[in-house]
């Protein structure tokens, strides 16, 4: 009898923002900056590392392909943020609700993969620098990257066909700023044990099995840096892997606060304010990140700006 009263969710209220209508306007401009600064961030970057041949290397050419899946990756959930604020709310079908998690999944997996390759890169250019050209052919590069668009592909298929199985009922309104896996299973109701372990035992796989791949990688990277002899040697060393480690660090500590913790009395604002940084500020910061902490890449730029500058 409790079953038949139920009302089961056909659309999605988004509602994030929406308790201080005075601040709709300054988020709005703020989010579009942001937005902008993104697109022109990653599109310069891939636009340098094409333009100057030096770039054209395998640790260049994953940058590339993380720039691409950032503007991605952005362009998902930050125009419907905006869309939010002007409307004070946004109203999204089931369907398509499900396509922005589909999508969000597909390119968040993606820059998972991706970050964990760039540490694959590392590791061979430190502690196999003889055989990094024979190791990291362009044949390989183009295989690794393909296997991480398709296991990109299949995590968020499984885990897209896995959340939308689930019955929604109740209230439709969700408190986040686009269809996430978090504020979905709020709103969730009957049994539902079975896609949940589905859903989890792929967030498992995805970002646990990344940064196992990344801390290996860097533990044999630090192992070979002690044994430089040279503190200048070790230094320059671990330069050309401060760029990612920071980008690591930032990118996989807000999805493990998201994703792999006990998400029973937690608030949706703390919620909102990590989803915020993770989908709008990391894609943001990562060209910023990588070449003003690069050698190779504010060379490039410099050279690629004296030449528009001179054309």
């Amino acid at each position: 009898m409790a079953q038949a009263n139920l009302t089961f969710v056909t659309e999605f209220l988004l509602i994030a923002f929406t308790e201080h209508p005075e601040r709709a306007l300054p988020l709005f401009f703020l989010f579009l900056f942001i937005y902008l600064t993104t697109l022109w961030g990653n599109l310069g970057m891939i636009a340098v590392i094409r333009a100057d041949r030096r770039l054209h290397t395998p640790m260049y050419f994953l940058l590339s392909h993380l720039s691409f899946m950032d503007i991605c990756y952005s362009s998902v959930t930050v125009p419907q943020t905006m869309a939010v604020l002007l409307q004070h709310g946004a109203t999204l079908s089931y369907a398509r609700c499900a396509a922005q998690f589909f999508l969000f999944t597909f390119f968040g997996s993606i820059d998972c993969y991706l970050l964990a390759l760039m540490a694959y890169d590392r590791y061979v250019a430190v502690c196999q620098p003889l055989l990094y050209v024979s190791i990291m052919t362009q044949g390989t590069r183009l295989g690794l990257v393909a296997g991480a668009y398709l296991a990109g592909l299949s995590s968020a298929s499984v885990r897209t066909i896995s959340a939308f199985t689930l019955s929604f009922c109740g209230s439709n309104e969700i408190d986040f700023i686009f269809c996430d896996l978090p504020p979905l299973l709020k709103l969730t109701c009957g049994d539902s044990y079975t896609q949940e372990v589905v859903i989890i035992v792929f967030a498992i796989f995805v970002i646990p099995a990344c940064m196992v791949v990344i801390l290996v990688s860097y533990l044999f990277i630090v192992v070979a840096i002690m044994k430089i002899p040279s503190v200048g040697g070790r230094a320059k060393t671990f330069s050309t892997c401060a760029s990612h480690l920071t980008a690591v660090s930032l990118f996989f500590g807000t999805l493990i606060f998201m994703y792999l913790r006990d998400n029973s009395g937690q608030s949706s604002e703390k919620d909102r304010v990590v989803s915020v940084f993770y989908t709008t500020v990391i894609p943001m910061l990562n060209p910023l990140i990588y070449s003003l902490r690069n050698k190779e890449v504010k060379d490039a730029l410099r050279k690629m700006l004296n030449r528009v500058r001179l054309s």
